[in-house]
């Protein structure tokens, strides 16, 4: 079955999904960043086809989130590794272990914890305010129009309810 195409849709959502919008592609991801990175070492790992996984990282080559870099010349051998794009996808990835944790861990508890290096400490992601650094929640952030939003398909209904709500937070303006 193929799939629509998502990166023509006014959303920033849609069209980060249309690249990792299946889980071999998030966890080759999360392999690469934590340091598996030659192919055969990904297949072993991840026990996907050979197709499958080539097709995947070409794609992620190809979209500027991998690069492959040669490490032995004789005879050539790559392996790929996390470009700036890709190393950004890391918070994803723990807000989605995060959630996983939450409601799929199961009663032995989540199968991997972070240290955060910096404090020593065992981390909880969380999505936070870069202005105050509360954690943000459905229930106290409010969705606004931005500069590239747009009517069309994928925000039929979604992109109206957005722009009716212009430049405020209900009676409050926006502060930068």
């Amino acid at each position: 079955m193929t799939r629509t195409p998502l990166s023509d849709v006014a959303c920033s959502i849609a069209r980060a999904t249309d690249l990792f919008g299946d889980a071999w592609t998030a966890l080759i991801m999360r392999d690469v960043l934590v340091g598996i990175r030659r192919f055969d070492e990904l297949v072993d790992d991840l026990g996907l086809s050979r197709k499958v996984l080539a097709a995947r990282l070409a794609r992620l080559v190809e979209e500027g989130v991998l690069a492959r870099e040669r490490y032995q010349d004789s005879p050539p051998r790559e392996e790929y590794v996390a470009t700036e794009k890709g190393r950004e996808l890391y918070p994803v990835l723990l807000a989605l272990m995060a959630w996983g944790d939450k409601w799929y861990a199961g009663p032995e508890g989540p199968p991997l914890r972070i240290r955060h290096d910096a404090c020593g400490h065992v981390a909880a992601p969380v999505v936070a305010c870069d202005a105050c650094h509360e954690p943000l929640t459905v229930a106290d952030t409010t969705p606004l129009p931005g500069p590239g939003g747009r009517v069309g398909p994928g925000t039929r209904l979604l992109g109206p309810l957005i722009a009716a709500r212009g430049e405020t937070d209900g009676d409050r303006p926006l502060t930068r």
